[in-house]
């Protein structure tokens, strides 16, 4: 079982900010000390450049990053360690993706297809292909439980039915796992499989930001193609992410980027490129922050994603159900109906309260919330609402959190009313 406040402990800004309520882990995540650590002993005890030197430091180093690769491909289930391209982020994966392969497969009267609740990073991109090749761009709409209208439920049983949005001319299908803004939990594996189905040279991106950090992810099981993640959301470093490619695919792809460690040999005539994965690493890449994304993945396995699912869904239902009776005839809450379909986060809005007024007030208290569109602009037009308020849990969440926040808005309403 979970203890936030022994967790608590281990993160050094709470020991600054003890009255700190952060639920915005959503949009980054807090570091605990193992990963400040670690990114302190690249800097204090071994800083070298990779893949170039052969003294001892930069050899250190060198293992140290690549000791990393060897992790996540292990903690995502990627076939081998090639598999693992580091990124700035799980934009700068998508967008490699996009410009890549996806610049190469997409002719006009071809189909890219979406949803309505991806992040801006997942849907622009494929977007703006889309246009410049001429092809068509569709979206996956939602239906009434803020769910994907291609999913529906007969006695329980998950059905899928994507007549008609995939087709044997859609080339791209790039979903989210886990919705940034509903939090809700799309069954991937399925639509993934049935999309192969109708098309099985369809190329499948998973954005997987929001659900690398807070429940186990195989992406042999998921059937996906690319899979793209952020280290600062599960308790690493910013400025680090990660793309994970089918090998086959990411061999006869182009490069994203040129210059120094993609390159086998420069002639005048010609250039040749470095094998996987180093041909979509150009230039000196964020060396600390890379090495210390294993701490953050040691430190989430040795809790067990188990245990933070289960924390996540209770935080979720106790906030839910305080505020469906704290504030009945004011509230509006933006998820799924059924809890085993959310991930921890809470979308809502107060009658008349606009969202930003909301964190203002809340941030008095010390309490930390998102309020905006979430880069999910499409997604608040559907809703019907320029900006909603999102509460956000994780591993250092507790009940005493959610309590807080009910308190917070409850002073909220009486200053705004």
């Amino acid at each position: 079982m979970l203890n936030p406040k022994r967790i608590k402990k281990d993160f050094p800004i709470f020991d600054k900010h003890p009255e700190l309520v952060y639920l915005d882990s959503s949009a980054t995540s807090l570091k605990p000390r193992p990963v400040i650590e670690k990114l302190l002993e690249y800097y204090t005890d071994y800083t070298a450049n990779i893949h170039r030197g052969i003294y001892k430091n930069a050899e250190k180093s060198t293992q140290e990053y690549e000791d990393t690769r060897k992790v996540v491909a292990k903690f995502i289930n990627a076939k081998r360690p090639e598999e693992i391209i580091f990124t700035r982020g799980t934009t700068e994966g998508i967008n490699l993706a996009a410009s890549t392969i996806g610049l190469d497969s997409i002719q006009k009267g071809d189909e890219v297809v979406v949803s309505r609740m991806e992040h801006h990073s997942n849907f622009v991109p494929w977007q703006q292909l889309a246009f410049q090749a001429g092809a068509d761009f569709k979206v996956i709409e939602l239906n009434e439980s803020y769910e994907l209208r291609v999913m529906s439920y007969e006695s329980e049983k998950l059905i899928i039915n994507l007549g008609g949005v995939v087709t044997k001319r859609t080339k791209i299908l790039a979903l989210t796992m886990v919705s940034n803004t509903l939090g809700t939990i799309n069954p991937l594996k399925e639509i993934i499989a049935q999309a192969k189905k109708i098309n099985p040279a369809i190329i499948t991106v998973v954005d997987a930001a929001q659900a690398v950090p807070h429940m186990k992810v195989d992406v042999q099981d998921l059937g996906c193609d690319f899979l793209a993640f952020s280290g600062h959301k599960m308790l690493g470093p910013t400025g680090i992410g990660v793309l994970c490619g089918k090998y086959e695919l990411l061999n006869k792809m182009s490069p994203y980027q040129y210059g120094g460690d993609m390159i086998r040999q420069v002639k005048i005539e010609e250039t040749t490129f470095n094998d996987l994965p180093h041909k979509f690493e150009a230039g000196t890449p964020h060396i600390a922050g890379v090495i210390a994304l294993k701490e953050s993945i040691k430190y989430l396995e040795k809790i067990g994603f188990k245990n933070i699912r289960e924390h996540e869904k209770n935080l979720t239902m106790y906030l839910a159900k305080a505020l469906s009776y704290e504030f009945p005839n004011l509230i509006k809450c933006y998820g799924p109906r059924q809890i085993g379909h959310m991930g921890g986060i809470v979308s809502f809005t107060l009658k008349n309260l606009h969202p930003h007024d909301i964190a203002q007030i809340l941030d008095e208290d010390n309490i930390a919330v998102r309020a905006g569109h979430h880069c999910t602009m499409p997604l608040h037009d559907f809703l019907g609402v320029p900006a909603t308020t999102r509460a956000s849990f994780y591993i250092y969440n507790d009940e005493d959190d959610v309590d807080k926040l009910i308190a917070g808005l409850k002073k909220t309403v009486k200053i705004l009313k």
